[in-house]
């Protein structure tokens, strides 16, 4: 069985019908200023009414405060939020017991003692995503097409679903999923010409690569 795929970052139409005409499982939308990946409300609206039913709408936030989750969550329905800033366990669970959708908490991996971090989210999250660190004074916590040493993770299992990101392309995805074993898998400028623009090619062969892993 194939890993589940996850495409994140889609601003359009467009990228959303590639996306889904290719396999993805989940769509991720993205509401963080600072990212060229970045929607309003109202673009997050209308792009979810296009999303097919059984594709899971995953919303990218980082660290929103309750106002702006409930604004989101009025005006976009979404499947799972996922906590892409310093949000701490005791502020994921909080989230969730609020909003009373799903959580996942992306955490960032450079060394060993990073995977430690993770225990404390799984026991709070309905899943956890496996992130590269951003880098030092970088203004993007993720989407920043960095790997990690994939190596950490070989023979880990955990209590929870995970997602693999961080660094992943076409030409390096099965590789990932070899090495970690990983059940679902999460991409954003590895299926990207420029920055925020989704290519349906590179969508198509990711999906493609990751069915033949």
């Amino acid at each position: 069985m194939s890993a589940r795929i996850k495409i994140c970052g889609l601003r359009t139409t467009q990228d959303v019908a590639a996306a889904v005409a290719f396999g993805a499982n989940d769509i991720g939308l993205v509401f963080f200023a600072k990212s060229p990946r970045h929607l309003s409300l109202d673009e997050a609206a209308e792009l979810a009414q296009t999303v097919p039913l059984g594709v899971r709408k995953v919303a990218l936030t980082v660290n929103a405060t309750d106002a702006e989750l409930d604004a989101l969550l009025e005006r976009v329905p979404v499947d799972l939020l996922q906590l892409h800033g310093h949000e701490t366990p005791e502020r994921a669970a909080e989230i969730r017991k609020k909003t009373g959708v799903p959580v996942m908490k992306a955490v960032g991996i450079a060394e060993p003692e990073d995977l430690e971090a993770l225990d404390a989210y799984m026991a709070v999250c309905e899943a956890v995503l496996v992130d590269a660190k951003p880098p030092r004074g970088g203004v993007l916590p993720g989407g920043n097409g960095l790997a990690f040493d994939w190596r950490l993770l070989e023979g880990r299992r955990w209590s929870v679903p995970w997602m693999l990101a961080g660094g992943l392309r076409p030409s390096n995805v099965a590789e990932a999923i070899r090495l970690t074993g990983a059940p679902q898998v999460d991409v954003s400028s590895g299926v990207e010409s420029a920055p925020g623009i989704k290519d349906p090619d590179m969508i198509r062969d990711f999906c493609a690569a990751v069915r033949e892993a």
